[in-house]
């Protein structure tokens, strides 16, 4: 049985860094919609390699029914040589003990990414391409951010100090290094995504792939650890699922909205902050002959205004 056609919606909230750098920029907080709106953003590889990271540290050796490995991902031989396409297939297929000569087979049998995000493979002689059945939008912050450029010192010396018996001058680099960066003091997301039901029949994507891609989003967003990348923390994830899988109400990320404590500019904490679902609600209500189902996880400190649609999941 195939899985539905759904939309997501996933609010996140980040402190003390910048949880996807701009390489144009200096490294600072992406800005696609320019200084003058405020906004911050982050791109859905970003989230899709928190899904992964995730994915990879619950399940090293593919889960108990070896289908769970993570083709897109850094690994190298015990001399250091960074694995390609081929070989990390080839790893993965031999690691599964499948017999099957057909490489796309291979992967959409054993690999969780594959079937979720798609796959674009051309090694040798076997070439082709699968578009992933859940697809992100960006992420942008509910509100505007000003990031703030930090420096700091690295007290270990770069090069071992070497005294002269004798006298007081010593060789080497004794003093530390200076370090400079750009971090984001608080920040809310709001990210939008879909599965595409006729896309996922292609990539042989399950239900229980669907599980294990919103434990991602939620788990692999919490234990996120990247010096630079600040303290994230899962606020909101919503999963709305059709009965058509040719139906989409699309855009559900723009129902809701954030409200920060009246005096305050931008919030700088978790109290300082609510989420309203009102006009949300209303749009589900308006469809409700569409929907199958409305499940949604939340972060028990967050304050919901109005009345949220759908069956609250414990956390995993």
């Amino acid at each position: 049985m195939g899985i539905n056609s759904a939309e997501i919606i996933f609010i996140k909230s980040v402190k003390d860094g910048i949880p996807n750098r701009d390489p144009l920029n200096d490294s600072n907080a992406r800005r696609i919609f320019g200084e003058e709106d405020g906004r911050i953003s982050l791109s859905d590889v970003s989230i899709k390699r928190d899904v992964r990271d995730y994915v990879m540290a619950k399940y090293p050796s593919g889960g108990p029914d070896g289908n769970n490995f993570v083709y897109v991902r850094e690994e190298r031989t015990d001399d250091g040589k960074l694995l390609g396409r081929g070989s990390l297939a080839k790893e993965l297929k031999d690691r599964a003990g499948i017999e099957s000569s057909s490489m796309q087979d291979v992967l959409t049998s054993v690999a969780f990414d594959v079937r979720t995000f798609g796959v674009v493979y051309s090694v040798s002689k076997e070439t082709f391409k699968l578009t992933g059945p859940v697809q992100f939008g960006w992420a942008h912050s509910m509100h505007p951010v000003e990031s703030q450029y930090v420096q700091g010192t690295v007290i270990m010396p770069s090069k071992d100090i070497k005294k002269t018996e004798g006298e007081d001058s010593v060789e080497g680099l004794g003093q530390g290094t200076i370090w400079t960066t750009y971090i984001v003091p608080f920040a809310v997301f709001a990210m939008p995504g879909i599965i595409n039901a006729n896309i996922a029949r292609e990539t042989m994507m399950t239900e229980n792939d669907v599980e294990l891609l919103l434990e991602g989003l939620w788990n692999g967003t919490r234990i996120r650890q990247a010096r630079g990348r600040g303290i994230q923390q899962p606020l909101l994830l919503i999963h709305v699922e059709y009965n058509d899988p040719m139906y989409r109400i699309g855009y559900l990320e723009e129902s809701i909205k954030l409200v920060v404590e009246s005096q305050l500019e931008t919030p700088t904490k978790l109290d300082e902050i609510e989420i309203d679902v009102s006009d949300l609600t209303k749009i589900l209500e308006g469809n409700w002959d569409k929907i199958k189902q409305v499940r949604y996880w939340l972060d028990p400190r967050i304050v919901i205004i109005g009345q949220l649609q759908g069956k609250r999941c414990e956390e995993w």
